[in-house]
């Protein structure tokens, strides 16, 4: 199956501003461009790097006044939904992959800690293993009312557990949160998810936030948010919250005067 992704951020600034983008999918995710085109107006030199986590990063610098910054590729995906293993174990910490320790940890956004009774109260009588990931899922999706309006980019998941509203990062990073409470490695993902096989909504299209957990001896795609196995994602970044994979980092005074965000069928 072949999707077209992509996204244009119109801005303007007061003076030049550096600024780091994550939009273009990771280069060693499951799927393969077929095309991409990145542009930006007035035209802008672009460098790009690696990051620590394997992202691909763009470093440019938006001048004075109006910028516009696009992205548009085709990808090639499996057209089969998330994978699923059912019977999936939750291993023992003591057996884990050194590189999945790091994602057992509490972070910013991510407070396993504070949360640690709480996770217990809520899970701890369930199956350890997929069942117990499941039920973690199925708790965020009803606990938590999606709501553009009751977040920021500084919300937390013990925000999230107070309130109970957010958006997909916030219900990733509470997904994300309760199961490193519950010793199952955790990291947050994010990129573009097309409606396939769903009802479409009236909201506009935008960047989607999920999370990967670590059972059995492999990574596996769950999304508190739409809380179903989907067709089409295309991977952007991986990381320990949203502070790893922020989509924009600026480094001075802009406004974003616009967003788009489009995942499609080509």
């Amino acid at each position: 199956m072949r999707i077209r992704v992509g996204c244009e951020f119109v801005h303007k600034a007061t003076g030049p501003t550096p600024a780091i983008w994550q939009v273009r999918p990771r280069p060693d995710g499951p799927d393969g461009l077929l095309s991409s085109a990145w542009e930006s107006t007035p035209p802008l030199a672009t460098t790009s790097y690696i990051d620590a986590f394997g992202n691909l990063c763009d470093r440019l610098v938006l001048p004075e006044g109006r910028s516009v910054v696009r992205f548009d590729a085709v990808a090639e995906v499996s057209g089969n939904p998330d994978p699923v293993d059912v019977y999936a174990l939750q291993q023992p910490v003591e057996t884990l992959p050194h590189d999945a320790l790091v994602y057992l940890l509490p972070t910013r956004f991510c407070l396993s800690d504070v949360l640690h009774d709480e996770a217990w109260e809520l899970f701890g009588s369930t199956p350890p293993g997929w069942a117990r990931v499941q039920a973690v899922c199925d708790w965020v999706h009803d606990s938590v009312t999606f709501d553009y309006q009751n977040t920021s980019p500084v919300t937390t998941a013990c925000d999230v557990w107070q309130s109970r509203t957010g958006v997909c990062r916030d219900f990733a990073h509470l997904g994300v949160t309760f199961c490193r409470a519950l010793n199952i490695p955790a990291r947050y993902v994010f990129g573009y998810l097309p409606d396939i096989g769903v009802a479409r909504t009236a909201q506009p299209m935008d960047f989607c936030a999920w999370m990967e957990v670590y059972l059995g001896d492999r990574w596996w795609t769950f999304d508190p948010r739409n809380n179903q196995r989907r067709v089409g994602r295309v991977l952007i970044g991986r990381g320990r919250d949203a502070v790893d994979v922020a989509m924009l980092t600026t480094y001075g005074a802009t406004v974003l005067e616009s967003m788009e965000v489009w995942a499609g069928e080509a």
